[in-house]
């Protein structure tokens, strides 16, 4: 019998492992502890469970981690760790330091369905959702690592958010998703905070409903267009879940969300969704969602076809926004140079799902008036 990876347990699945055994919830509780808050993988180190428990767990379970394939460190600080998961596949996790927080970007599936037009993970294309353990692996492993390699005191995180908007839609791979999230959460593991903890989705409406109810969190949707017209290209779920249908959702979601807000994440393509009259069109959807928006520089690779709006033209973009008393920030591109930021993770995929044929598309015919010049923003912008 193959050995169960405890990885791949929330506290209540691990209290079940443990009365299989003839153990008591409390037993269960220790060893998350121990997995979780001390990263210990050898069970013969817990000194407080039963000898007779560990002996037991000796046979028939492990703290499996993933084999790590490479590390690259950016010169602001991003690391970026290229992980196997066998089978010809790779997926990478991205840890942002900044001054006020940690921050742990997570797969959630090696490759991606979806196939954005902006996406390098999308012209990867699929090849399988990850496992509960996978999705907590790269959290458990980053937390410990980075510990010992900050030298931080006893009890003191190295992660304090983490965001699940590295490879693959979280949504498309709920049953994984939800159990890691509640590891996440969970004061007897990482204890990290609903507001701190976010879900990125391109609009899965019926799984965004689910998540409301099973395990509400951060949610940040991945727009990228204010009419059906357009994110139909740019974000092909749409066809099946249009704009309308998808705000109706974000609406539904904060009745319960930790946040009073839905997180829009906007990538700025020159010459496709960038006119002030795209902007205007947001405002629009401002005062149907609750919403701040977050507007991300587009990070170019050659399949795409697609380039970075001009600084200039984002800002102004911005302003538009801003005006009309909408929260709206730029987001700063970090490990841009070791293709650690937005939209460039890509690891390695065997592709099960023809992308190529699915991504050769037409370029977008977006035509560019006179009057969609963007205007010279003023020199600062809130």
């Amino acid at each position: 019998m193959t050995p169960a990876n405890l990885l791949d347990y929330d506290l209540d699945g691990l209290a079940a492992f443990c009365e299989q055994l003839g153990e008591k919830r409390f037993r269960a509780t220790q060893l998350f502890r121990w997995i979780h808050q001390k990263g210990a993988a050898d069970f013969s180190a817990m000194s407080d469970l039963a000898k007779s428990l560990r002996d037991k767990l000796a046979g028939v379970a492990v703290v499996q981690p993933l084999a790590i394939l490479s590390e690259q460190a950016s010169t602001d600080g991003t690391i970026k760790w290229l992980f196997d998961v066998g089978n010809g596949d790779a997926v990478e996790t991205v840890f942002i330091p900044e001054s006020d927080r940690g921050t742990l970007c997570i797969s959630s599936q090696a490759g991606c369905a979806v196939g954005c037009r902006f996406c390098s993970t999308g012209h990867q294309g699929f090849s399988r959702n990850l496992t509960t353990g996978e999705i907590v692996a790269q959290l458990w492993f980053a937390e410990h690592h980075l510990r010992q390699r900050l030298k931080l005191a006893p009890g003191e995180r190295a992660i304090s958010n983490v965001v699940m908007m590295g490879m693959g839609e979280p949504l498309q791979n709920y049953s994984a998703l939800v159990p890691a999230l509640r590891v996440m959460l969970d004061d007897h593991a990482y204890g990290l905070s609903r507001r701190r903890v976010t879900v990125s989705t391109s609009g899965v409406v019926p799984m965004i409903d689910r998540l409301r109810d099973d395990c509400p969190v951060a949610l940040a949707v991945s727009l990228h267009a204010p009419d059906d017209a357009l994110r139909d290209d740019l974000v092909p779920l749409n066809r099946k879940y249009p704009i309308d249908e998808l705000l109706q959702a974000c609406l539904r979601y904060l009745d319960k969300a930790p946040r009073d807000f839905i997180t829009f994440e906007y990538c700025m393509l020159d010459g496709v969704n960038d006119t002030p009259q795209h902007a205007q069109a947001l405002v629009q959807i401002s005062q149907r969602v609750p919403c701040k928006f977050n507007l991300i520089p587009f990070n170019p690779f050659p399949e795409s076809g697609l380039t970075r709006s001009p600084r200039e033209r984002v800002m102004a973009f911005a302003h538009v926004l801003q005006d009309a008393g909408v929260v709206t920030t730029v987001r700063k591109t970090r490990g841009d140079d070791i293709a650690a930021a937005c939209g460039q993770l890509a690891g390695e995929v065997q592709d099960r799902t023809n992308v190529t044929q699915r991504m050769t598309r037409a370029p977008i015919q977006i035509h560019r008036k006179t009057s969609d010049t963007a205007p010279t923003p003023p020199e600062k912008t809130s």
